[in-house]
């Protein structure tokens, strides 16, 4: 979604709450390979991610009229649609979760991006990465176990062996500062 600006995708999503299938084609095309990235990463496995992102995309359609700009932005809304229906498989799958390492999630980066748009998306991942660091230990652990993890608020209450509601403390707080440090 890098070559269009929020006002554009905000656009379409309103384009395809219409029936609109070309702005339907355009969004699955500008947004696709950053959200099956995203199932990968949680679901670790392709053929898993690809039925995630099908899902994700049938929900887009049939749930376009139902977006709305104020509460967040469209790449977010996508990427909790996506993220969610990830979790809902692997839960009814009984996946076990696996701990990647740092090569192993270099390994799952998208390599269909444009020269262009992987240059903006890394400046935007070093800023986030600067931003994650001014977290503190407690809140960046949450954040991680939960985006990157796929773990519920319950389970990493169990993993931190903390209470429910301060971890839910400590992931709005953390997202909280990523919001204001990232500019959003």
């Amino acid at each position: 979604m890098n070559e269009c600006s929020v006002e554009q995708q905000i656009g379409l999503i309103d384009a395809i709450a219409q029936g609109d299938q070309s702005a339907f084609e355009q969004l699955y095309r500008l947004t696709s390979p950053r959200l099956f990235a995203v199932a990968l990463r949680i679901l670790r496995n392709h053929a898993r991610a690809e039925e995630v992102l099908h899902d994700s995309f049938l929900s887009v359609w049939n749930r376009a009229g139902n977006y709305n700009a104020k509460l967040s932005s469209p790449l977010t809304w996508l990427t909790h649609i996506v993220r969610n229906r990830a979790i809902d498989l692997m839960r009814g799958c009984d996946n076990s979760l696996q701990v990647l390492d740092d090569e192993q999630t270099d390994a799952l980066a998208d390599n269909a991006l444009t020269p262009l748009a992987q240059l903006q998306q890394d400046s935007e991942a070093k800023k986030l990465a600067e931003c994650l660091t001014h977290l503190p230990t407690e809140q960046r652990q949450s954040l991680m176990l939960a985006y990157y993890q796929g773990l519920s608020h319950g389970e990493i209450s169990t993993h931190l062996q903390q209470p429910l509601g301060t971890i839910k403390s400590w992931i709005r707080r953390a997202l909280d500062h990523l919001k204001d440090c990232v500019g959003l």
